[in-house]
């Protein structure tokens, strides 16, 4: 599903926006109208970029050969869950006139650079390729595919990317390529408490050096907010629980681009049906009826801060391993403080009906936890909490 009223009739990111608080979608915030310009400017800079090198074929083949000589500065967005850093990237990305961009969660793009220095590396000790080194061949490849680079959700918690990073995208700017990226931290805040951080921070100053960082300060988590105006456990099952599913699905979503995801989990990709920024959706039978596990979960929760699953049956002891993945599916979800939207066929307390097994005595706790996660507060907490270490890191 591409942005609702594509934005081809607003050339710019702020009208884009403005139309959307027009239409009533959006409520005007005066932080959202300064990144909005941010973005509009970085538009500008990699236009003017681009036709300067497209000016002289001389220009054009200096660029080439020392491309790190005429930097565009790009732009590092951080801020709080819902403050709408995803929908401005999603009006970016897609007013940007670019072709060679490319659009990717930063921990998908982390695992391909690791797969592309596997791939050096087997090519080296095969003879195939001559660089020792992967860093400056890996940049280069993946400058050839996008100058521009867009980084939803930047976040660093791996040590095999943090000890990479300060060389990767010095290789990177000196190739040409511009960043554009949100987060829910400040760049002094990546990798806190990291082990080894001391080899971690000249990517901090790097990252400085070649972003301007905007602190996006909205006051309301606009998710939140037009979630709290709609039910979030639907019952019992039926045409009108997958209506009301939709309109809260529309209403969180509006204003961002819906496509179907991945998340990669040892190597292996978990998939995601509809995703639109940091909400995910599933049906029951994807999360729970095929051979998913507790970092499969984990891994899902680390990335989205809402998800919406569909058709939650009434269970029973013939579907024991399915009740044991949804145990732990909401296990998992309740202790990251994920917002939960849900559709089922019984209230919580009568999702589960076998006799046999821990499952009845485990069920107990889920339908609790269900419970609470379907009060409108829930989620608030953890929201403002990192909110405020945000704010701490930007002073």
């Amino acid at each position: 599903m591409a942005l609702r009223d594509a934005p081809a009739t607003h050339p710019t990111v702020l009208e884009r926006y403005l139309h959307l608080v027009e239409r009533g979608a959006l409520a005007r915030d005066p932080a959202q109208v300064e990144a909005a310009k941010a973005f509009d400017r970085l538009i500008d800079d990699i236009v003017a970029r681009r036709l300067a090198r497209k000016s002289s074929a001389l220009g054009w083949l200096f660029a080439r050969r020392r491309p790190g000589r005429e930097p565009v500065e790009g732009l590092y967005v951080h801020g709080g869950v819902g403050r709408g850093k995803t929908m401005l990237m999603d009006i970016f990305f897609t007013l940007l006139p670019v072709e060679r961009k490319r659009r990717v969660h930063f921990n998908d793009f982390m695992a391909d650079v690791h797969d592309r220095i596997a791939r050096h590396r087997a090519a080296v000790k095969a003879g195939e390729a001559r660089e020792d080194d992967p860093i400056p061949p890996v940049a280069r490849a993946i400058a050839r595919e996008a100058w521009v680079l867009c980084f939803d959700e930047f976040s660093v918690a791996d040590i095999a990317d943090a000890m990479i990073l300060s060389r990767l995208f010095s290789a990177l700017f000196e190739e040409g390529v511009a960043l554009a990226a949100t987060s829910n931290v400040a760049p002094d805040d990546l990798y806190r408490d990291g082990l080894n951080r001391g080899l971690f921070e000249p990517f901090i100053a790097l990252l400085k050096r070649h972003a301007r960082v905007l602190r996006l300060a909205a006051a309301t988590d606009y998710r939140l907010e037009k979630l709290s105006r709609l039910p979030v456990y639907m019952t019992p099952l039926g045409p009108e629980a997958d209506r009301q599913m939709d309109a809260a699905w529309a209403a969180a979503t509006e204003g961002m681009t819906e496509a179907p995801a991945s998340v990669t989990v040892k190597g292996r990709k978990v998939r995601v049906p509809r995703a639109a920024g940091q909400m995910a959706r599933f049906s029951f039978a994807d999360l729970c009826e095929k051979p998913l596990a507790a970092r499969d979960y984990l891994a899902l929760a680390e990335r989205y801060d809402t998800v919406f699953i569909d058709g939650v049956p009434v269970l029973d002891d013939g579907q024991r391993n399915a009740a044991k993945r949804f145990i732990l599916l909401i296990d998992t979800l309740y202790d990251k403080q994920i917002r939960l939207v849900m559709s089922a066929a019984a209230e919580p307390d009568a999702l589960y009906r076998g006799r046999t097994g821990n499952e009845a005595f485990e069920f107990r706790r889920t339908a609790s936890r269900i419970a609470e996660m379907r009060s409108h507060g829930w989620g608030v907490d953890s929201a403002a909490a990192g909110d405020a270490g945000t704010a701490a890191g930007s002073r």
